[in-house]
């Protein structure tokens, strides 16, 4: 059967859920009034108490802060967005023109207005208003307003460096496709939609306003760029306090954070060491840091009441490294947004108790010193800038501290990022995991084997660096034999990040009991989500009394995570004294879900938790929703007709299905639900048709071979299912399920030969299998 998929708002999905859809009337009632608001409101979330302190705007903060405003108006967070004028627009609007995909863009002005011919959402060329500039270097995108209070991101933008450095033209975003209205990275669709993609993170104090029922934007925000209240939160009570007079001021100033992890603190070497240590250990909870990656993490919005220095996961769901985002190591993939918390939450520079204003200047953002001179505060030059570290005496000039610690990464075409896991060159990783390094990425024309080489003969065999977690990933992911040893090991360690430890919680192939615990109780929140991760399709007789207790965290993400997995158990079988408790976080489950129901995963995630409450109406439909805000959403497609096959309703199933193929024909994982549908209606040709599409279009899915192999093994067609699984295996040498078929079809067909050579691959990963062991002496005989 299809297992539902999982998906969370703004994330893709982690993994696979096997849904438990028990009868549960008390508890439907209860998600019932959790869910009145499809009914009956729209309206915004009402944010808690605090949040309704209001927004004053950055000129409020200017009379007293005037060196920080000063910083603040020269960075990108002051450009980060603002209105279309002939200031803040930096595009050539002189009747210029680009050529892209078939369509001949024109950008042009009008009565002081900024306009484009291109594309609409209908593929006609159409006149459009920008309405927005977007962000200023190394370039700036155009936002245009439609009726319905959607604001698009238009996919081509200006590139705002000098035409030395190759800039002052028009370019697309995805130069290497062809990105037309049918494509769901159309400027005009879902995925380019500022009210959710882009608004929380380039504007202050904002309020997406989203009206599920009219399926319309009233976004608000209280300025339009990235202001003093973006990172101190809404200032009234401050001023208030600053304007009075200075006998009635009280000891509280109405600040809701205090940045002060660096007051006091000094660092100082030791004779012999060549880097400081901190005077103090840095706090547990990382206010800067956390206030920080509410925009500089790959993350999705649970609530807008954000606290600034609160844990980031009590309002937004933070991405583990998985491998749809990160390489092996904890790099983030070339084709994913280079994003600064989940990189720098993994180096050793966080683990010692730096912060992000030790190298960056907090208001205007740049470093504090030029060139290697942020390092140099505390590396001492004359040991981090020799020769004899650096190791390239002939390059001239000599290659600086982030070109080795610190590599760069292109996003969005020209946009050049660094990576902040200030990593030591690993070549040899590169080898064992097929991760990128420092090294190749100058030596273009050499092997990673010559880099590796080249580094020990400098340095020696012994490399390890401070990351040391790349085999376990890299075995997890290629489902190698070690991966639950690997990952238990790192998950069980104190000297490995807690971003890491929660990932390989999440990973595990199966959850290890004592190390699920472990991890919920744990003072990180992300390593208590990790370990809520792992326990994903555990037994429900096990689910409750492991996780039960989160539903009470003080940090609501982790709640929130605890309520969607523990609503697959029964409203019987859970303890009266803890009904409450489920109810409060289920209800704080479906407002992050009604906070993101413009998009498609929050509605399908709704529709999961619905199914798993037997409440197959309300699960239909959100489905349903998610399916008319993308068509193409493979996730809600898949759910829905599992919901139908447990209805008795597989006809409908594959309507639902053949619906989202005709919108998305290259989504393998629609060609295999497809498949399973038709075995089960015993059209078995029509079946292992699309069953050969899904493992056709994804290799990477052994799942895939395995199913097309069983469907041509029943069909008689033995000799075909043994060269499927022979094509899988060589991708995925040590997958059980496509070793342990084709053991059992190469006995089938007297093969004794090939049948030990599986059965003993399969001893080598099973070593404990008594009943594998009888079949190898069996077959050696």
């Amino acid at each position: 059967m299809p297992e539902p998929v999982r998906s969370i708002p703004q994330l893709a999905p982690q993994g696979t859920t096997k849904r438990v859809v028990v009868a549960a009337s008390v508890l439907a009632c209860v998600i019932a009034v959790g869910l009145f608001w499809y009914e009956t409101s729209n309206a915004p979330i009402e944010p808690p108490s605090h949040a309704k302190l209001a927004f004053v705007g950055s000129e409020s903060c200017a009379g007293c802060h005037q060196a920080e405003t000063k910083l603040w108006q020269s960075s990108q967070h002051r450009h980060a967005m603002d209105h279309a004028t002939a200031q803040t627009v930096r595009g050539d609007f002189n009747d210029a023109t680009f050529d892209y995909a078939g369509t001949h863009s024109r950008f042009f002005s009008r009565d002081n207005k900024f306009l484009v011919e291109t594309d609409g959402p209908d593929g006609k060329l159409a006149t459009f208003e920008v309405k927005y500039a977007f962000g200023i270097d190394p370039l700036q995108q155009y936002l245009i307003e439609f009726p319905d209070g959607r604001i698009q991101a238009l996919s081509i933008a200006w590139d705002t460096r000098t035409k030395e450095q190759g800039g002052q033209r028009w370019l697309h975003l995805y130069p290497d496709s062809a990105i037309t209205h049918n494509d769901p990275l159309h400027w005009t669709k879902l995925n380019q939609n500022w009210n959710f993609m882009c608004a929380e993170c380039h504007s202050t104090g904002v309020l997406k306003g989203y009206d599920a029922a009219k399926d319309t934007f009233a976004t608000t925000f209280a300025e339009i760029s990235v202001g003093c209240e973006a990172c101190h939160g809404a200032g009234s009570r401050h001023v208030a306090w600053a304007r009075g007079k200075p006998a009635s001021r009280g000891v509280d100033d109405g600040l809701l954070v205090r940045f002060d992890e660096r007051t006091g603190i000094t660092w100082s070497a030791s004779a012999g060491t060549p880097t400081p240590t901190r005077s103090a250990p840095a706090a547990a909870l990382r206010k800067e840091v956390e206030t920080c990656g509410r925009c500089h993490a790959r993350r999705g919005q649970l609530s807008e009441d954000w606290t600034p220095g609160r844990p980031l996961s009590e309002t937004h769901r933070v991405s583990l490294l998985d491998r749809q985002r990160f390489h092996a190591d904890g790099q983030m993939r070339d084709d994913e947004e280079t994003y600064n918390y989940a990189p720098f939450k993994q180096s050793r520079m966080f683990a010692k108790g730096v912060t992000c204003s030790d190298c960056h200047d907090p208001h205007s953002a740049a470093l504090k010193a030029p060139g290697d001179g942020a390092c140099a505060q505390c590396h001492a030059p004359d040991k981090y800038q020799s020769p004899a570290h650096r190791h390239h005496a002939d390059v001239s000039p000599p290659p600086g501290c982030p070109s080795c610690h610190m590599p760069e990464r292109r996003y969005m075409v020209i946009d050049h990022r660094h990576d902040h896991g200030f990593r030591v060159p690993r070549p040899d990783l590169s080898v064992q995991t097929g991760a990128p390094n420092a090294c190749n990425d100058c030596h273009r024309d050499r092997s990673a084997n010559w880099a590796a080489q080249q580094v020990e003969t400098w340095l020696g065999p012994g490399r390890r660096g401070y990351q040391t977690y790349a085999g376990a990933f890299h075995a997890a992911w290629s489902e190698a034999s070690d991966a639950q040893a690997s990952l238990a090991a790192i998950a069980a360690s104190d000297d490995v990040a807690g971003i890491v430890r929660a990932s390989a919680l999440a990973e595990l192939p199966a959850p290890i009991l004592d190390l699920t615990r472990r991890g919920l109780s744990d003072s990180d929140p992300l390593v208590r989500l990790g370990a809520l991760d792992g326990l994903e399709g555990a037994p429900t007789d096990q689910l409750w009394s492991l996780a039960a207790s989160q539903l009470t965290d003080p940090v609501r993400g982790v709640r929130i995570r605890a309520a969607e997995l523990l609503a697959a158990v029964p409203a019987a079988r859970q303890p009266a004294a803890d009904r409450d408790k489920f109810t409060r976080a289920a209800a704080e489950f479906v407002d992050a879900q009604k906070l993101n129901a413009d998009r498609p995963e929050a509605r399908t995630a709704l529709g999961n938790f619905l199914a798993r409450q037997a409440n197959a109406d309300r699960a239909e439909a959100e489905y349903r929703a998610a399916l008319k805000l993308d068509p193409s959403f493979a996730a809600a497609a898949i759910n829905l007709s599992d919901l139908y096959r447990q209805l008795g309703r597989d006809s409908d199933g594959e309507r639902v299905l053949r619906e989202a193929l005709s919108v998305s024909a290259q989504e393998a994982s629609l060609h295999h639900a497809l498949g399973l549908t038709l075995v089960r209606q015993k059209r078995n040709e029509a079946a292992i048709e699309e069953l050969q599409q899904a493992a056709a279009l994804d290799p990477g899915q052994p799942r895939y071979a395995y199913v097309y192999a069983i469907g041509l093994h029943s069909a008689g067609r033995r000799d075909d299912a043994l060269a499927v699984l022979k094509e899988g295996l060589r991708g995925h040498p040590d997958n059980l399920e496509l070793l342990s078929a084709a053991l059992n079809f190469s006995r089938e067909k007297g093969d004794a030969v090939a049948a030990l050579e599986y059965a003993e691959h399969l001893g080598r990963l099973l070593p404990g299998d008594t009943r594998l062991a009888d079949v190898i002496r069996e077959l050696r005989r």
